[in-house]
């Protein structure tokens, strides 16, 4: 190997990696900031203006947009006919790209970036080269995460200065990868402004192997930035149903202010409780809604994990805890258990979780704006739709209902106080049936339905669903409205001296 080129915006590992092919006599070009760079450290580096024997243009818009440089990654050394013309317009072969671009991914992340600096951070040179070397991996090595650099050098040490085809090909298919997934990146933030998209794509780089699907037979893997919100400090690989459950429980934590534990089993939450300082209080209210559910469940916090909640949790079994820190003895405690999976959520979660839903379909993907916030809640109390008003008691057990009913799978209810559930109906295919089911957890839990909230993630389609909430104890409801059958549903209600909200808003989940 000869001579490389060297372009990056990530200069991590950077001057080790130069210094490493100095060292075994590799001519460095390079141009612009990683120039400068190079030079600082000592390291003698060629500028890219030199070589071609042309400036950099346009406030370095055009720097290797040059045919030396496409030529001498493009050129096959295989064909004499390829080293005649090179020979002849004296271009000669460059053998290594080590090339990442700029950040446009994490410019357009910021907060009231303009579209002129969003456009001012799309790579142009950077994917051009990536892709002229990697088209050329037989003769040429490419390298665009500086996490290969070791392996790349110490490759190059022991063949010699020359590194093995197998690793050209697989460094060639990650170019690929990463410049379809900046590609699409640029494609989907000039796509904001239409309001529908005409294409759709995504690239992403694989995050990890899971340890399976939804069965043990089906293989899983996940793609992405998962490390970025979610960090796992202990326990078994995760699995495709672990990873939904750690999406879904970070959202319902996300609803609340006040310390909140909610305890999930299949993305349903089987109990949520509030206090105003104490997380095991907290944990007791939301385990107290149902006591056999939890089992290999997933549990959440929005609190630091301390060692009073540890100890109580530790008493049951639990495939993941979920938590934004861990005191140190509470870690140290629950890491006892060698398979208990401790995640920690890391700031930035509540944006991912705005991001759209993609789901796939036969033949094609579905996108899906997401439904990341308890909506309707605003002014309440100018949503009333019977004769009797809510109580400010009422008011904030219906609020606390609806945040919950939200992420409990369609159909769905609950019965709710102001800090606590006490019964939960999910995923059933009639809504009266979804009650009954509410009515008969609170009752196996022993705990009373008597002045309870009761939240509809949908319209009550008849009066029989409310007529059977009101007959176990609720004496309020909270539901989207929109129902033909409104106003039998509300003379329900007033019939049985109940105060009722219409949201205006439905919030079904599938």
């Amino acid at each position: 190997m000869q001579r490389a080129l060297l372009s990056v915006s990530d200069k991590s590992g950077l001057e080790d990696f130069a210094k490493g092919l100095t060292s075994m006599g590799v001519e460095l070009l390079s141009s612009g900031g990683t120039h400068k760079f190079l030079s600082s450290k000592g390291i003698p580096v060629k500028e890219v203006s030199e070589h071609t024997g042309f400036p950099e243009l346009f406030d370095g818009r055009v720097k290797t947009l040059h045919p030396k440089i496409h030529g001498g990654l493009l050129q096959r050394r295989d064909l004499e006919e390829h080293q005649q013309q090179a020979k002849k317009h004296s271009i000669p072969p460059i053998d290594l790209v080590v090339v990442n671009l700029y950040p446009f991914e994490e410019t357009v992340a910021k907060d009231g970036v303009t579209l002129e600096e969003a456009i001012e951070n799309i790579d142009i040179g950077g994917p051009s080269m990536l892709r002229s070397a990697a088209k050329n991996y037989q003769a040429v090595t490419v390298v665009t995460d500086p996490a290969d650099y070791p392996t790349v050098l110490a490759e190059m040490q022991e063949r010699n200065g020359d590194t093995t085809l197998s690793t050209r090909e697989r460094l060639a298919l990650k170019v690929f990868q990463r410049t379809a997934s900046y590609d699409s990146a640029i494609a989907r933030f000039l796509n904001k402004e239409q309001e529908t998209a005409k294409s759709f794509s995504v690239s992403l780089p694989l995050y990890s192997e899971l340890r399976n699907g939804d069965n043990p037979h089906q293989g899983a893997s996940l793609y992405g930035n998962f490390g970025d919100y979610f960090v796992k400090l202990h326990g078994k690989e995760l699995s495709y149903t672990n990873v939904l459950d750690i999406e879904s429980a970070a959202a319902i934590a996300l609803e609340f202010r006040r310390p909140t534990v909610a305890i999930l089993k299949h993305t349903n939450p089987c109990g949520v409780g509030c206090a105003d300082e104490d997380l095991r209080e907290a944990w007791e209210k939301a385990f107290e809604t149902d006591k056999q559910a939890p089992f290999g469940g997933v549990i959440v916090i929005n609190r630091p994990m301390n060692m009073a909640l540890a100890k109580v949790i530790g008493e049951i079994h639990t495939d993941v805890i979920i938590a934004p820190d861990y005191e140190s003895d509470a870690r140290a405690h629950l890491q006892k258990k060698k398979n208990l999976r401790l995640m920690q959520m890391l700031p930035g979660v509540e944006e991912a979780l705005r991001q759209p839903v993609i789901k796939s379909a036969p033949g094609g993907l579905m996108v899906m704006d997401s439904d990341s916030k308890a909506l309707g809640l605003d002014a309440i109390e100018s949503k009333v739709k019977t004769e009797r008003p809510p109580t400010k008691e009422e008011i904030e057990a219906m609020r606390f209902a609806w945040r919950v009913v939200k992420h409990v799978k369609s159909n769905a209810i609950v019965f709710a106080s102001h800090d606590r559930t006490l019964g939960i109906g999910a995923g059933q295919m009639s809504r009266v049936d979804s009650c009954r089911i509410a009515i008969w957890k609170a009752k196996e839990a022993g705990l009373s339905l008597e002045g309870s909230a009761v939240g509809s993630d949908a319209f009550f389609p008849f009066p029989d669903g409310l007529i059977s909430c009101a007959e176990a104890g609720a004496t309020c409801a909270i539901q989207p409205g929109g129902s033909v059958k409104d106003p039998e549903v509300i003379a329900a209600a007033n019939a049985h001296k109940m105060a009722m909200v219409f949201t205006g808003y439905r919030h079904f989940k599938h």
